[in-house]
């Protein structure tokens, strides 16, 4: 992490304890300066903000200890064309490796956290941020959540179980990952109206499942299109998607250049076929 930032760590001396007493009195400076009373934030991004919010208004209030007429904003901003270039935030992280259950789910840190499905059977790497789980096999990312602090908690991603669904279709109305699954606005105007369809779940699996292979974007833009024209049912869609996929026509060249012009123009002469024919 030193080498990351360029910082130069200075070790204190074995067995000299109060040389910890600077450190620990900048700590606690900056503790009762910006957060006392204690605070609540929803997330890390939400703390971070406010805290750069804060220190930028202490900076640019204050006078800078070193060179009292000038503002801690003023010398830093002198500074700024000397600074290195932000090379962007460490990858910190704890690595464990876990196995993944006939369900999906990895265990870590008293919660469980989905995978894709192709991932069953074989152990996974955990990746633990301090915001955010990541799970990988084989250097592939499998899965990805934003990191749960409670106790036996499970984290679905609902697209790591698609692939089921087109053997179990009817997990698509019970099961524990699609309950209050928010699909795009296309999607579900697509789902409203395949539920009363005697085989609208097995329509809507087969759109789901597309999804994998065409990408999100290409299959709602298909349900759209479906929409408006009123006729909503997996064939349609799937239609849509294979058009899209077919290979486009030539492109005709209307006026030919000079260099791929014929010098001598062929022409049609059947007459030699007859010479071919042996005399009777």
């Amino acid at each position: 992490m030193c080498g990351h930032h360029l910082v130069d760590p200075v070790a204190c001396t074995p067995a000299s304890g109060w040389e910890k007493g600077q450190v620990e009195n900048q700590v606690g400076l900056v503790r009762e300066r910006f957060f006392t009373p204690r605070l609540r934030f929803r997330s890390y991004d939400e703390l971070n903000a406010w805290l750069l919010d804060k220190t930028i208004a202490y900076a640019r209030a204050h006078r800078h200890p070193e060179f009292r007429d000038r503002t801690i904003w003023e010398v830093f901003e002198a500074e700024r064309p000397s600074l290195v270039p932000y090379t962007g935030a460490f990858d910190g992280f704890h690595a464990v490796t876990a196995s993944v259950s006939k369900t999906c789910l990895v265990r870590f840190d008293n919660n469980r956290y989905s995978v894709a499905a192709h991932a069953v059977g074989r152990p996974v790497e955990i990746r633990a941020y301090a915001d955010r789980i990541e799970l990988r096999q084989d250097g592939l990312v499998v899965g990805e959540h934003a990191r749960s602090f409670g106790r036996d908690q499970t984290i679905y991603d609902p697209w790591h179980y698609v692939p089921v669904l087109a053997r179990k279709p009817g997990a698509w109305r019970n099961g524990a990952p699609f309950k209050n699954w928010v699909l795009p606005v296309s999607i579900e105007k697509i789902r409203r109206r395949l539920r009363s369809a005697d085989d609208g779940d097995r329509q809507m699996v087969s759109i789901l499942t597309a999804v994998l292979s065409d990408g999100l974007p290409v299959v709602e833009a298909a349900c759209a299109e479906a929409v408006r024209e009123g006729v909503c049912s997996a064939d349609i869609v799937l239609n849509i998607l294979a058009r899209k996929h077919e290979p486009r026509s030539p492109v005709t060249i209307l006026n030919t250049p000079q260099a791929l012009r014929l010098r001598i123009e062929p022409t049609a002469d059947c007459s030699r076929y007859d010479s071919l024919r042996r005399a009777i």
